[in-house]
């Protein structure tokens, strides 16, 4: 039986400005979701919205607290960064990926977002005859939202497809005509939790190395993939990372899902050192100067968006980093609950005749971690995400991820424990109501 009715459904999506659910995207779907609970007193769970699920650390709460009483809030921080961070990125980057990257080339910026706009920026500005950015799908939404704001044109290819055919091959295929700009792609991916293999990411190196591509790698969820073993620092195995191969790249690193600090809005940008030097005559037009890239970046763009980031926040991410290079914190420790999550969302869905929409990559079964994909049979990706939410499970289609798939994307973040029952009694009346 559903939760909410087809009448009470209109309505908040009349209230939320709403066509539908399924069209949505996800922070509209957060917005019903939460208007739906405040108007009926009904709990919907949320598994729309990848926010994290566990208080900030308290690492990084102190040393914020240390800084401001220091007096740092009334100084302007520098628009490439304070040292103190800068200094933590470059030890943290190789205590925990084993890259060699001084401090002059990690880039604070106010949020991975934010550093992903920069990124998106200045690779897609450089060369004005090679614009487009080619996105391994499926992928995060809103980057697609940042092309459309830089006027940038975009291409996606979903990365299965690519392993089916041959991954150098049919990346190499795409790639040869010279029109790329950069070629974007998160590991773990969001949506999907697949992994890039080191193999693979060799792979992209080489092939962007030919093409003169610029590569930006989203490690949002940062030695996620909990099959690797990895994040024990200065030890082996390490996550694969393009940054092993080439010095034509940008990393993204986020504060918020790591070290569960979301709020804080505090990320880095690291620019390959080759690509960080390299002067490009169309930045210098624009952005004035040298056109020298990693310069154009911090005083060019994104100095105009958000001069620089709060001071305190990266006290609070290098003090975070540096006590994770120690070994004092331990971030997939206080994260694991993520995987426990997932695997007991995962047992339900299945058992009620769900599917996972992508359920292994180049190495096996995907872990269980942060997101992972669901398929209903009979169903399209609008309309999955229009059932859940109608029995008070809210989603976000694949369509808006650039998936070919049919399905809808779940976050394990934000489920608590006392609603895993919930989510079992509803999920039995969702397959009762829909068996075929």
């Amino acid at each position: 039986m559903r939760v909410f009715s087809q009448e009470v459904m209109n309505e908040a999506c009349r209230q939320c400005n709403v066509i539908s659910p399924g069209a949505a995207t996800i922070m509209d779907n957060a917005k019903l979701s939460s208007y739906l609970e405040t108007t009926t007193g009904i709990p919907v769970i949320h598994m729309e919205l990848g926010s994290p699920g566990f208080a900030p650390n308290k690492i990084g709460i102190e040393a914020e607290k240390a800084a401001l009483d220091a007096g740092v809030g009334s100084k302007y921080p520098p628009t490439d960064g304070l040292p103190v961070l800068k200094e933590a990125s470059s030890r943290f980057v190789k205590a925990f990926l084993d890259i060699e990257l001084a401090p002059k080339y990690h880039i604070p910026t106010t949020g991975s977002m934010l550093g992903a706009f920069g990124a998106f920026a200045a690779a897609g500005q450089c060369r004005p005859e090679r614009s487009k950015i080619l996105v391994l799908e499926p992928s995060f939404s809103a980057n697609k939202q940042q092309f459309a704001i830089l006027g940038l044109p975009w291409k996606g290819v979903e990365a299965a497809d690519l392993r089916a055919g041959g991954f150098e091959e049919e990346l190499r295929r795409e790639l040869s005509g010279g029109q790329y700009a950069a070629v974007v792609y998160s590991n773990p991916n969001n949506p999907s939790w697949m992994c890039l293999s080191e193999e693979e990411v060799a792979a992209i190196a080489r092939v962007a190395r030919e093409s003169d591509t610029i590569v930006i790698e989203d490690l949002a969820y940062f030695c996620m993939d909990t099959r690797g073993g990895f994040g024990v620092p200065y030890c082996e195995p390490y996550p694969p990372t393009v940054a092993r191969y080439t010095g034509n790249y940008m990393l993204l690193l986020s504060a918020s899902k790591i070290f569960s600090y979301a709020g804080q809005r505090i990320g880095v940008l690291c620019v390959g050192e080759e690509l960080y030097n390299r002067t490009f005559p169309a930045l210098a037009a624009r952005y004035g100067g040298t056109g020298i890239f990693g310069l154009t970046i911090t005083g060019g763009i994104l100095d105009m968006i958000t001069s620089g980031c709060t001071a305190s926040t990266q006290w609070g991410l290098a003090a975070m980093m540096d006590s994770s290079c120690a070994g004092s914190l331990n971030f997939l420790e206080d994260i694991s609950g993520y995987s426990t999550r997932a695997a007991r969302m995962k047992e339900i869905f299945l058992r009620n005749g769900f599917s996972i929409s992508y359920e292994s990559d180049g190495r096996g079964p995907i872990a269980d971690g942060f997101f992972f994909t669901l398929s209903y049979p009979g169903m399209d990706s609008a309309t999955l995400v229009d059932e859940l939410i109608a029995y008070g499970v809210s989603t976000v289609s694949l369509d808006k991820m650039g998936s070919s798939r049919h399905g809808v994307r779940v976050c394990s973040s934000r489920i608590e424990g006392g609603q895993f029952p919930l989510l079992e009694e509803r999920m039995e009346a969702f397959a009762r109501d829909h068996c075929q």
